[in-house]
């Protein structure tokens, strides 16, 4: 049963629009060559089976009710192919676990409430203030809480940028809580999202069945039924393909395909399907995912992007799966980038779900609009990130510093990491997070409102110094700290692009702007006694070293040193893969 709220005229919204040029990335030292782009894949539309003879037979997705076709008996022997979807266990669920009350028994009952309060708005989706009913008034969930899962949700449902923007401009001119009220009407491991599936897939296909279709004990019999309806919802999870074919397809468009029929009970007459034969079909179907991490790392194609920093003797690990389906999400993996700076803009990363993982003394640059960040076992390292249409998730780090515009941001584990966020939700502290540094987003780039503006993020609401602590922490507010504004420097990326962002969008918080401006004139004050000291010219000579000196030791102690270093364009000749 879907959770979001779908307001009328939703099902024929626009569609989103297309993925953005390459942008020349390069640093401000030397200008190498702009990246090729690569023509996007063109998606096909129907299934295609070789028939006898040499002839094909084709079934368009929108053929008939629910996409049937018929066809021979060739195609009868076609292997379907199921897997969990990507993104719900990886950007849906949060990484702490549920509330108790979260289980099966309750989310049975929440169910058959729904069913009986259709006319309210609880069935077949289930909109926001009955959720919040549900979920206060029934689980006993903090109102906080209760808005994060429903919001979490709301990102899963097919992106389109506009409906964010404005979403994001009625919250923000809402000028009291009941106004906002109003307004608001593990997870990378495709192997264990397999492995959960199996589990509990009983589970699921019951929490599905009509109320009339379960036993007194609320399990299913043998006559159970399962309705078109149900598994229409039950896609949000599954998708599929026929004998590998390069097109993906929800679970019901599979289900309801004439060859997949006779082995999952689908019955025309009911409309419906037998439980026992579609949880068997189910079980036989399912796969890993073939877009998913496992086979990103083993098939993906290797990206050189990194440049090697002299003394170093460890190569980073770069790989993405290739755009060839665009119904799915790219994914790219980064893994032991170590005293290396990576700077990006390309396709390969527009959309892409981004996995950085055991990067150390490093500084890596992801301008492009990304779909979602995860950054594991990371230390000492800067991360700067163009906007993240879903959410950035840090676990298990130890003084890095992260840079975004992001959805939402959530941290477990953590030691020491300063956060430069601009995101329109509370930021996460989940479990395990120490000395934690909330502070303003501080950047820019000349993309970046361009950049926003395609992922749907906008510069208000903007909750960096609000966060929702989680866990058994969730009453301990001295895991973290706002950056105090003496402690607190823009931050300059070192590299040209062309664009019109001049500016850090929405500007900064008032007690920061002071601190930069109270800044600025000392450095003002400064240079004026250097100048009326009316030194000699050997004592500016001795002065000027003296300066030099300084800044070279500051530049060693803050690491960089290194940064700045690794900047040098490479020696004519060397090549790094583009990407």
């Amino acid at each position: 049963m879907a959770a979001a709220g779908r307001q009328r005229g939703d099902e024929e919204e626009a569609p989103p629009p297309p993925r953005p040029p390459a942008s020349r990335l390069q640093p401000i030292a030397a200008r190498p060559a702009r990246f090729r782009r690569r023509p996007p894949a063109n998606p096909r539309r129907t299934l295609h089976r070789r028939l006898a003879g040499g002839q094909w037979e084709a079934c368009s997705e929108g053929s008939g009710r629910g996409g049937r076709c018929t066809a021979g008996p060739a195609v009868m022997a076609a292997a379907v192919a199921l897997w969990v979807r990507t993104e719900p266990p990886l950007l849906g669920a949060l990484p702490v676990p549920p509330p108790a009350r979260l289980g099966r028994p309750y989310l049975r009952k929440m169910a058959a409430y729904a069913r009986r309060r259709a006319a309210e708005g609880c069935f077949p989706r289930l909109r926001w203030p009955r959720w919040r009913h549900i979920a206060c008034g029934k689980l006993r969930l903090g109102s906080g809480l209760a808005w994060l899962y429903f919001q979490r949700f709301l990102r899963l449902r097919p992106a389109w940028p506009p409906r964010s923007l404005r979403r994001a401009e009625a919250e923000a001119a809402c000028g009291s809580a009941e106004d906002l009220e109003r307004e608001r009407s593990k997870n990378w491991n495709d192997q264990d999202h397999h492995a959960f599936l199996l589990a509990h897939l009983s589970d699921m296909l019951e929490l599905l069945l009509e109320p009339e279709q379960l036993s007194a004990s609320s399990h299913a019999t043998s006559n159970s039924l399962v309705s078109c309806e149900a598994v229409c919802a039950l896609s949000f999870l599954i998708e599929g393909t026929v004998d590998g074919s390069g097109t993906v397809y929800p679970l019901h468009k599979l289900a309801l395909w004439q060859p997949c029929q006779g082995k999952n009970g689908y019955s025309k007459s009911d409309n419906a399907f037998s439980f026992r034969k579609l949880e068997s079909w189910l079980r036989s179907c399912l796969t890993t995912n073939p877009f998913g991490m496992t086979a990103c790392l083993r098939s993906g194609k290797k990206l050189a992007w990194a440049q090697q920093v002299e003394g170093t003797t460890r190569r980073a690990k770069i790989a993405c799966n290739s755009r060839v389906v665009p119904e799915v999400f790219p994914m790219v993996i980064m893994s032991q980038v170590y005293k290396q700076t990576l700077a990006k803009s390309s396709d390969t990363l527009v959309g892409a779900h981004v996995r950085i993982h055991r990067c150390n003394e490093s500084f890596i640059y992801l301008l492009s609009p990304l779909r979602s960040v995860t950054i594991e076992k990371c230390r000492n390292s800067t991360f700067v990130l163009g906007p993240v249409q879903v959410s950035v998730h840090v676990h298990s780090c130890d003084n890095v510093k992260v840079i975004a515009v992001c959805y939402s941001l959530s941290l477990s584990s953590t030691t020491g990491c300063t956060f430069h966020v601009l995101t329109p939700t509370q930021p996460l502290i989940l479990a395990g997070n120490q000395a934690v540094s909330l502070a303003p987003f501080h950047t820019h780039y000349p993309m970046l409102e361009d950049h926003m503006a395609r992922v749907g993020l906008a510069t208000l609401p903007n909750y960096w110094d609000s966060p929702m602590l989680l866990g058994k922490e969730s009453s301990d507010t001295s895991v973290f700290r706002l950056l105090p504004p003496l402690d607190f420097y823009t931050f300059v990326i070192p590299f040209e692009m062309e664009g019109d962002t001049t500016e850090i969008p929405g500007g900064l918080p008032h007690a920061y702007q002071k601190a930069l401006s109270q800044r600025e004139q000392k450095v003002q004050i400064w240079q004026k006694m250097v100048k009326e000291a009316c030194l000699s010219k050997d004592q500016r000579k001795q002065f000027q070293m003296l300066v030099e000196s300084k800044f070279y030791e500051w530049l060693i102690q803050t690491g960089n040193r290194q940064q700045l270093d690794s900047l040098v364009p490479p020696a004519v000749g060397s090549k790094q893969a583009a990407g």
